[in-house]
């Protein structure tokens, strides 16, 4: 044989063919050696008997949260009863070994022979073989949450023992299963009176879960979580006394909740939540399908945040969807657009620039849906993929938000306004992110100009930012050296509001102060290492100073909004007017208080020496102690930002300081008549 591939090929001829034999194998392993493949090692797993085998494929593994998940497809299936408008209590039972009871009043599961299997009951059917249920066509359930008919059998195939009571037409059933297996047929107990509905009693199986236990606190939110879901049932939880060691659990209670999800939503939120805006709850029928037949409904409630954390808990026929899914979708659209919408009406081409992050960013919601025949990834049902949920959630959910809106301007304003700063602020972040910074290996240093305290806590130390080395001068010398450091500013600062970030980043002086704070700026942004707990600013008390003041407000209202937020910026106080009659002294900050005090600490007619100070550089130090530094006799202002007046607040910066001069221009002449006198 020629075994060059590059060499001529043969002539050609009758093809031959080599006889291959199979390598041989040692008599005894011929048939059974652990290398043969045949259909005898094809495997049929029937009944329940898969769900064992690999339990992980139906409650999502072995773990403590599948072990609850047993749980939550019981009282899936009695919240379902609820729903459909043929319960309204279910009772959740904790017992000792871990046996938990759930009964509900509905219908009863049907205990009559199945058409298909005559031999056996339809309670029967259900609990032992797999996609057996009465929710595929939508007869029996209109909206449910268990849809595949696997819950229960899965239930049941991993219990090692289940008691099921049906309690229909007056007649009591019962029956007893092993791990999956019925101990004997349907029996029949005899009549009963004042009872209907199905109660399921199980304790799952040791020997797929180990050592893993119930958790009454959990299964306690579980309960509270339905009762939220569904306002016209009521849930009654009991659970052993014994089995609650330190949870803030009790031992029974009566789950009801008229309010719906707005009543979960401020249970979690509680009173001293920091609300934008009033919390905003409703419900809707969902929009009719093309055939004009009913798609469902949703109820939603919505916590605008000031600040806290943000987060959305969305629900589809009442089972939690952790992943999220296209109700989600709806959800996000609805309100982008909605918010997008008010911006467009308020001529606010800022509103352009948000998205479903900003908006997203700051709310606390609770979403719960009702929609024909769901489709979920997975048995879990962790996210719900239905296609059409999105489009239904969005229609009826942005009509009723634009009208929530439109019924309230100044507080869509404030939200709006609250929106557009995030949005512009994560701008921001991606502007310095994607800016190569020259001097990103840089040690952070402390100015020069800096005079530091010696202290090092936070929390019992403040920085005052003055105007000018000559003012700087004074301060160092009035000041506490242990507590109050100094920061001299060259005159009149950049005014951010109407400065390119190129102009920004390029201040030294801005730079100088942004790093004597040591917070960081933009996205380095962390109030956690500031190293001052109060910022102050001392300018002199006549136009200039407040001049500067407003630059350097604009400053920290713009760039380091935190600090506002986190309540450390003030204004100190300086006196304008010395009073001085023999060896005594009073201060005054203006002129009107000048007046007021003459003719109140001072005798009538008598001589009074009055000084008007220059400026902070000219007040002796003793002075500037006494009136404007020392904890014990100064007077600060705090500088906030309220909630409800954030629209304003942002139009009157807007207006005030930036870039467009007429709005500067048409305020001095809506405001002018209001001026009595001007420091000129």
């Amino acid at each position: 044989m020629n075994d060059d591939l590059f060499s001529a090929p043969a002539s050609p001829g009758k093809p031959t063919r080599r006889k291959v034999s199979p390598p041989a194998m040692p008599a005894d392993n011929a048939k059974n050696g652990p290398d043969t493949y045949d259909a005898s090692a094809i495997e049929v797993l029937e009944g329940l008997e898969p769900v064992r085998r690999r339990p992980g494929m139906y409650i999502g593994g072995t773990d403590e949260t599948a072990y609850h998940h047993l749980a939550s497809e019981i009282l899936d299936n009695a919240m379902d009863e609820a729903v459909a408008g043929h319960a309204t209590t279910i009772d959740v039972s904790l017992e000792a070994g871990d046996c938990l009871t759930i009964r509900d009043n509905g219908r009863g599961i049907p205990v009559d022979p199945h058409p298909r299997f005559p031999d056996r009951s339809a309670l029967e059917v259900i609990l032992t073989t797999l996609h057996a249920g009465g929710k595929f066509s939508g007869k029996a359930y209109a909206t449910s949450g268990g849809l595949h008919g696997v819950g229960s059998s899965v239930v049941n195939a991993l219990a090692s023992r289940m008691e099921v009571e049906i309690a229909r037409d007056r007649e009591l059933w019962r029956q007893v299963y092993e791990r999956g297996h019925p101990l004997s047929g349907v029996e029949k107990i005899g009549p009963v009176n004042n009872r209907r509905g199905t109660q399921i009693r199980f304790t799952p199986d040791p020997e797929i879960f180990g050592r893993l236990h119930f958790s009454p606190a959990r299964l306690y939110r579980l309960c509270r979580s339905k009762a939220f879901l569904f306002r016209g049932v009521t849930i009654r939880w009991s659970c052993d006394p014994s089995l609650i060691k330190g949870d803030d659990i009790p031992a029974e209670a009566v789950l009801h909740f008229p309010g719906g999800l707005a009543d979960s939503l401020r249970d979690e939120l509680g009173d001293k939540a920091a609300l934008l805006t009033d919390l905003w709850a409703g419900d809707a029928d969902l929009p009719t399908a093309p055939d004009g037949s009913d798609t469902g409904r949703m109820e939603w409630a919505i916590a605008f945040l000031e600040q806290g954390t943000a987060a959305l808990a969305s629900y589809c026929n009442t089972i939690p969807t952790p992943n999220g899914g296209t109700h989600e979708t709806g959800f996000r659209n609805a309100l982008l657009k909605g918010l997008r919408n008010w911006g467009e009406q308020r001529a606010n081409k800022r509103a352009a620039s948000i998205n479903a992050d900003d908006i997203m960013g700051c709310i606390a919601a609770k979403l719960s849906v009702f929609i024909r025949d769901p489709q979920f990834q997975g048995q879990t049902k962790e996210k719900l993929t239905s296609s059409e949920a999105s489009k239904l959630v969005e229609t009826a959910l942005r009509d009723r938000f634009d009208h929530w809106l439109a019924a309230n301007p100044p507080q869509a304003d404030n939200l709006l306004a609250f929106v557009v700063e995030r949005a512009e602020e994560r701008l921001r972040r991606k502007e310095q992110k994607e800016t190569p910074r020259k001097s990103a290996t840089r040690r952070l240093r402390l100015p020069g100009k800096l005079t530091d305290c010696t202290r090092e806590n936070a929390a019992e130390t403040e920085i005052f930012l003055v105007e000018g080395d000559s003012a700087g001068g004074s301060a160092k010398q009035a000041r506490n050296r242990e507590t109050q450091a100094v920061l001299p500013l060259r005159g009149k600062i950049l005014n951010v509001a109407s400065a390119s970030t190129e102009k920004l980043r390029g201040n030294q002086e801005l730079r100088d102060l942004v790093e004597a704070l040591g917070c960081g700026m933009g996205e380095r942004f962390d109030a956690t290492k500031l190293r001052y707990g109060r910022i102050i600013i001392m300018t002199d008390a006549d136009v200039d100073g407040a001049h500067i003041a407003s630059l350097l407000m604009t400053f920290f209202y713009r760039e380091l909004p935190g600090l506002i937020r986190g309540g450390h910026l003030y204004l100190a106080q300086p006196p304008l007017y010395r009073l001085t009659q023999g060896g005594r002294s009073i201060y005054a900050m203006d002129d009107a208080d000048r007046e007021r005090k003459l003719k109140k600490d001072f005798k009538p007619n008598s001589k009074v020496e009055v000084s008007r100070f220059k400026g902070l550089g000219e007040m002796p130090p003793g002075d500037l102690k006494q009136t404007t530094m020392d904890p014990r006799h100064r007077t600060l202002l705090k500088v906030i930002t309220p909630p409800e007046d954030r629209a304003l607040t942002l139009e009157r910066v807007e207006h005030l300081m930036g870039r467009k001069a007429e709005l500067r221009f048409r305020f001095i002449q809506d405001h002018a008549r209001q001026v009595d006198n001007l420091d000129v």
